[in-house]
């Protein structure tokens, strides 16, 4: 009989004690599951690409309508027809097919009108593949940090973030393509400014070969890349200011009275386009050749396509900036200097090596020459004549300079532009020229071991 109990003791135990460890081990499936449903649920979960259709209705005016075109780019077509802009649509898309809510405030709303719910002030409606769903949007909680949200023939309401409905309330303005300049500016080849304000009226032409542009017009002129690259820019950008309070007349009245300001004319593989703006007391106004009507614009966007001709010019005397040149040659007045590069060594014209410490404040100085200004003439008895060969012999730049009362005046070979430089620089560079040494001979293993 002791037998038998201990046997029944024996079972007993192991089968409490795989109760118990099947307990222990299951607790935290069982947790995550109850925290999983405590989390508040999606009011929408759409494929985004599915969506082919937007209504959005804002009480008191008219709705917006947007639709996919042919080739899947989204376009308005109400209230009136206009491109899109396309990374406006696709931020309210991305927020409105995985609108998370807050949290579920009546499971059986009986009384939507306690939410502001029953006449909303923003409806949208979106249309999927044969699918049709509208999303209310009502007024703010007590502490106003939250919205209330329906979805029509669900009797739930739901809070969402303050963030969120301010990225769904968007109105037909907001969400149309705003430039005033549609063009691939990657394959732009011309550009002309036509400045014509009281204090700067002048005509700039721009050309691009490749990567490269030059000014055309008044004349051929080197250019600042990044300068140019700034305009590139601007124009890239330029977009319409709009509210919905504008007065298409009265804009076109504002641009009709006043002065021409300045006019870009961009050519390239689609064509040209042509943007015109004026300057009035109340700011800047636009007129685009692809664009109908008349817009506010930025004063940046005006500044940025009303700078002088100097400023877009390339001030260095030298273009091989910091590669290393080949070749340098410098005649200043009886004297001469001649220096190749080979492998890492730089060679005077006695065939010695140079100190590279001497050669490199030399390089440093004409890198370093610019001009301070750009005068019409001044350039008389030249003085000093250097000649730069860069790119593997391929670049060769000749730059010669004179003496023109208290400063001096440049010219590179072959080109109309005249270059002023100060006394100090001319004289750094003379002095770095006159500095250079021979370098120093190596020390013997004798010499080194006393």
């Amino acid at each position: 009989m002791k037998l038998r109990g201990i046997i029944i003791a024996a079972i007993i135990l192991a089968a409490l004690t795989g109760t118990l460890y099947w307990s222990n081990h299951h607790k935290p499936a069982e947790g995550a599951s109850k925290a999983a449903s405590d989390l508040p649920p999606k009011i929408l979960s759409l494929n985004e690409p599915d969506i082919s259709r937007l209504v959005l209705r804002r009480k008191g005016e008219p709705e917006v309508v947007l639709s996919r075109n042919a080739s899947s780019a989204w376009q308005i077509t109400a209230p009136q027809a206009l491109p899109a802009d396309q990374e406006a649509v696709t931020s309210l898309l991305s927020t409105l097919s995985s609108l998370n809510s807050e949290r579920v405030v009546d499971d059986k709303a009986s009384d939507l009108s306690r939410y502001d719910l029953t006449d909303p002030g923003l409806q949208i409606e979106v249309t999927t593949k044969g699918n049709t769903q509208k999303l209310l949007l009502g007024g703010q909680t007590i502490t106003g940090g939250s919205n209330f949200a329906a979805l029509s023939g669900d009797p739930r309401v739901f809070t969402i973030a303050n963030y969120n409905k301010s990225s769904l309330d968007k109105t037909a303005g907001d969400l149309r393509d705003k430039r005033l300049l549609t063009a691939e500016f990657d394959k732009v080849s011309q550009i002309e400014l036509l400045q014509q304000s009281a204090g700067n009226k002048q005509d700039i032409t721009f050309a691009r070969e490749k990567d490269s542009w030059q000014i055309l017009k008044p004349k051929p002129y080197r250019v600042e890349s990044f300068k140019v690259d700034d305009l590139v820019r601007a124009l890239k950008d330029a977009k319409m200011e709009t509210s919905s309070s504008d007065d298409g007349t009265k804009l076109a009245a504002e641009f009709n009275g006043a002065p021409a300001f300045v006019t870009a004319k961009i050519a390239g593989a689609s064509g040209t386009q042509e943007l015109r703006i004026r300057k009035a007391k109340a700011g800047y106004y636009a007129k685009s050749s692809v664009v109908p009507g008349v817009f506010k614009v930025s004063a940046s966007l005006g500044s940025a396509l009303n700078k002088p001709l100097d400023d877009f010019r390339n001030k260095k005397l030298f273009d091989f900036g910091y590669e290393e040149p080949d070749k340098i040659a410098i005649h200043d007045g009886a004297t001469s200097y001649f220096l190749t590069h080979s492998g890492t060594d730089w060679w005077g014209a006695d065939g010695k090596k140079l100190d590279p410490d001497t050669v490199q404040t030399l390089l440093d100085k004409l890198r370093d020459l610019s001009a301070t200004k750009f005068p019409d003439s001044g350039f008389t008895a030249q003085a000093i004549e250097i000649t730069v060969i860069s790119n593997q012999n391929k670049r060769t730049e000749k730059v010669a300079i004179a003496k023109s009362g208290d400063s001096y005046t440049a010219k590179r070979q072959n080109e109309p532009a005249l270059y002023e430089l100060t006394t100090a620089a001319v004289g750094d560079l003379q002095q770095a020229t006159a500095g250079l040494k021979p370098a120093p001979l190596p020390v013997s293993p004798a010499a080194k071991k006393k």
